[in-house]
């Protein structure tokens, strides 16, 4: 698995928690900018999906498991749509609060997957 690749989503993960929180702060709602964000964060995991599946096709193993693995990449690309869709459903401050939290719990799940890989 790419370390870099790991670290970047991470980092960007963060900086769209710190992002959403500032604004559930000022008590905003989710704007179309925070969605540009939601979707460069969703690119970098997208790419750490594929980059997993070609590894294990290559014939490459994880050191906890390939179905484990296989899991927490889907998770983790599934994790920050998830919460775009649910804060277009809460159009107040939640819907910002709720779009730093999915960041966050991507952060979480990048080590994670660090760990599993065998990191």
């Amino acid at each position: 698995m790419l370390v870099a690749l790991t670290i970047a989503t991470s980092v960007a993960a963060l900086a769209l928690a710190a992002w959403c929180g500032f604004a559930a702060y000022r008590d905003q709602p989710t704007k179309d900018w925070h969605f540009i964000g939601m979707g460069v964060v969703t690119l970098l995991a997208a790419v750490q999906l594929i980059d997993g599946i070609v590894q294990l096709a290559r014939g490459e193993h994880a050191e906890q498991g390939t179905t484990i693995f296989v899991a927490y990449l889907i998770g983790a690309f599934a994790c920050v749509p998830a919460a775009g869709f649910m804060s277009l459903a809460e159009r107040t401050r939640w819907g910002s609060v709720t779009v730093a939290a999915g960041g966050v719990v991507l952060a979480v799940l990048e080590v994670r997957l660090y760990d599993i890989w065998g990191g």
